[in-house]
């Protein structure tokens, strides 16, 4: 224990509760955190242990046999889990025989008995103590701050189930992305349907990127769960598929949503479904053809107000090509002349978005983001997620998003298919000037692939994410069929002179 470290207690009444408990900590720990678990017997820790472990597996019916003979049981899961039972542990040094420093580099360490190892144990680590008090049990939490404000989220989150009408609803994970939004699943005490929560805590703004401000403002993204509910309730009045809000807390960053369905819009190898792209590409087509307001109600003291996807953002993500990936590529930075012609390149361009069509884009319409609805009609087949940072801008940009989408590698025939089909939808609507779409899009295009070739570099070097680097050949295979239009000529040429990619 360090003087940094953070303690909390609980009262557990009965085996229900501490089973609670190990689901909700399965939530909270992550890769290198070690676990140790102190009490007498008969205490609860072999309980507690057995629950985190279900609900790490996903599988209430996981066979989870105690360590106490073999020392160390291990898990491969979502996150891999090592279960120690010290109890036999004829020596402190026997620890690393078994294994433990690897283990805990690949996952999570979960220890019975730490007592009987203490000189060994990372001092970075949460201690959990179990004791019997009346008909039930008192826990109480140590852990340093980090890990400790992730043991408290959970608990926090708990609050607001029961509060909410979810009290003893099964929790579980259900994914994380690039950003710091993560998703549960919870599954109703009473056997009800699955319902979503969103977990978005409210973060530090960050260092200033610009002009004094910090990224996400820069970028007009959104900063707490209003943008969410606001574009959620008008996609859902005009008739689209996107997740009933069934609880909020905006302070704390949490909502309750719809469960839309499982189902995606790729094949079990990974690969576009055709039908499926075809009708996103004629949900978005009905988009684009609505007014869609740009002040949206969201309590009776809220409007969300849907920024604009301007000069200043749209500059910024194609910034990311020149700071991140040329350095990557070449080995050197951009010179003052070529980031000089580089951003006036840029300004060219966006000055010939000025006529071209504006309405609400989603900001991210590909694959992670559309679900499948086989059994309904229409444009309800398609069901829409994570729009909280939707903008007014040129609509191109969402069919730009889908037709090249970044995780998946959309063949030159289906893109075509799928840009033909978006057109005459388009065109049947009426006063659809489809030139100017094409050029807006080549436009959108580029600058969308210009941001994701240096965003790819950015998460690999800045943030420790290397896999996302396999979506760079696509990315700049999109970015050369964007360089088809006329109107990307002196980018095109720029890229070539600063040799990018293989355009």
């Amino acid at each position: 224990m360090t003087a940094s470290d953070s303690s909390l207690s609980l009262f557990l009444a009965d085996d229900t509760a501490t089973a609670q408990l190990g689901e909700d900590l399965a939530l909270a720990l992550k890769t290198g955190d070690c676990l140790a678990l102190s009490g007498d017997l008969g205490a609860g820790k072999s309980s507690l242990a057995r629950a985190l472990l279900r609900a790490m597996a996903d599988d209430a019916e996981l066979d989870v046999p105690s360590p106490t003979f073999t020392l160390v049981q291990s898990y491969e899961l979502r996150i891999p889990v090592s279960h120690f039972d010290l109890y036999r542990l004829g020596d402190p040094s026997e620890l690393t025989e078994l294994g433990f420093d690897e283990a805990l580099q690949a996952g999570i360490c979960l220890v019975e008995w730490p007592e009987m190892a203490e000189g060994e144990l990372p001092k970075e680590r949460v201690d959990l103590q179990l004791t019997h008090e009346g008909e039930g049990r008192r826990v109480t939490i140590t852990a340093p701050a980090r890990q400790a404000a992730r043991i408290e989220r959970v608990l926090d989150i708990r609050a607001f189930l029961d509060s909410r009408g979810y009290g003893g609803a099964h929790r579980r994970f259900l994914t994380g992305d690039a950003s710091l939004r993560a998703y549960e699943s919870i599954y109703p005490k009473d056997g009800g349907s699955r319902v979503i929560l969103m977990d978005w805590p409210r973060l530090p703004e960050g260092p200033a990127v610009l002009d004094g401000k910090p990224y996400p403002k820069v970028a007009h993204l959104a900063w707490d769960a209003y943008p969410f509910v606001a574009i959620a309730n008008v996609l859902r009045e005009n008739g689209f598929a996107a997740p009933e809000i069934f609880a909020a807390d905006y302070d704390r960053g949490i909502l309750l949503i719809e469960d839309l369905g499982t189902d995606g819009v790729l094949d079990e190898h990974g690969k576009p479904i055709a039908e499926r792209y075809r009708a996103s590409v004629a949900c978005l087509a009905h988009l684009h053809g609505l007014s869609i307001p740009r002040d949206i109600p969201v309590t009776p003291d809220h409007t969300h107000h849907i920024p604009d996807f301007d000069r200043t953002a749209m500059k910024m993500e194609a910034r990311l090509l020149l700071d991140w990936h040329l350095p990557w590529k070449r080995g050197t930075p951009a010179s003052d002349e070529e980031r000089a012609d580089y951003l006036a390149i840029w300004d060219g361009l966006i000055d010939q978005l000025e006529d071209t069509e504006k309405n609400l884009l989603l900001r991210d319409m590909h694959s992670p983001n559309i679900i499948w609805r086989a059994r309904e009609k229409g444009i309800q087949r398609i069901g829409l997620i994570d729009f909280q940072d939707a903008m007014i801008g040129p609509t191109s940009y969402d069919v730009a998003s889908l037709v090249q989408d970044a995780r998946v590698t959309i063949e030159r025939d289906l893109h075509d298919r799928l840009m033909a089909d978006y057109l005459a939808l388009r065109h049947a609507q009426g006063g659809f000037d489809g030139a100017k779409f094409l050029k807006s899009w080549a436009i959108m295009s580029a600058q969308r692939n210009c941001k994701l070739a240096g965003l790819w570099v950015r998460l690999l070097q800045r943030d420790g994410k290397p896999g996302y680097l396999k979506h760079m050949p696509r990315t700049l295979a999109y970015l050369a069929i964007a360089f088809e239009h006329e109107a990307l000529a002196p980018l095109r040429e720029w890229c070539e002179k600063a040799g990018i990619g293989q355009v």
